[in-house]
C-alpha cells in the first residue's frame, strides 16, 4: 500500500505547544506570533527588534523564514489538521529594517490527502514585500479541538 510508504511522525502536539519558538506565548525568547484565520488567509504582525539581526540594522534571513514558515504551519493548521514543514523554499526580496512593522500572510494553494501546498508573503505596512515562500505541509493527523491546543489565537 502506498500509504505505508508516507514517514511516520510521532509529533506530540498536545505538549509544550507554549514554549513554540514562532507562536508561544511562554517562551521568553520566541517570536510570540498571534495568528488570525479568516477562513481563507492567515496573518500575523511581527515588528522586529535587535535581538533578531543579522547585519547591522536588518532582521536576519533566519528569523524571516522562520516567521513565513510559521504562518504556512498555522495555515494548514487552521483547515483542520496538524502538520510538519515538508519543505519550503523562500525568495528574499528586499532586506527587513529592524523596528519595522510587518504582516505575514498565507493561504492553500492545493491539498491531497498527505500534503497540504502554502503561500507567504511577508511585506511592509507600505505594500513592500520583504519576502515570500512556498511549502509542502506533511499532514501527520486530524486537528483535535478537545486537546485545546493550537486553539485561533
Amino acid at each position: 500500500r502506498l500509504m505505508d510508504l508516507w514517514p511516520k511522525v510521532d509529533a506530540q502536539t498536545w505538549k509544550e505547544y507554549t514554549k513554540c519558538f514562532g507562536c508561544g506565548q511562554d517562551n521568553p525568547m520566541g517570536l510570540k506570533l498571534k495568528f488570525s484565520w479568516d477562513g481563507t488567509t492567515a496573518r500575523a504582525e511581527f515588528t522586529p527588534d535587535q535581538h533578531h539581526q543579522g547585519w547591522g540594522g536588518y532582521v536576519h534571513g533566519g528569523i524571516t523564514c522562520c516567521v513565513l514558515d510559521e504562518a504556512m504551519g498555522w495555515t494548514a493548521l487552521f483547515s483542520g489538521y496538524n502538520n510538519v514543514t515538508a519543505k519550503m523554499q523562500t525568495r528574499f526580496r528586499r532586506m527587513i529594517p529592524i523596528g519595522e512593522s510587518c504582516e505575514v500572510t498565507c493561504r492553500i494553494v492545493r491539498q491531497t490527502s498527505r500534503l497540504i501546498e502554502t503561500q507567504a508573503q511577508l511585506t511592509g505596512k507600505d505594500g513592500t514585500i520583504f519576502a515570500d515562500a512556498t511549502s509542502t505541509q506533511f499532514i501527520i493527523g486530524p486537528r483535535k479541538q478537545e486537546q485545546g491546543k493550537h486553539e485561533e489565537q
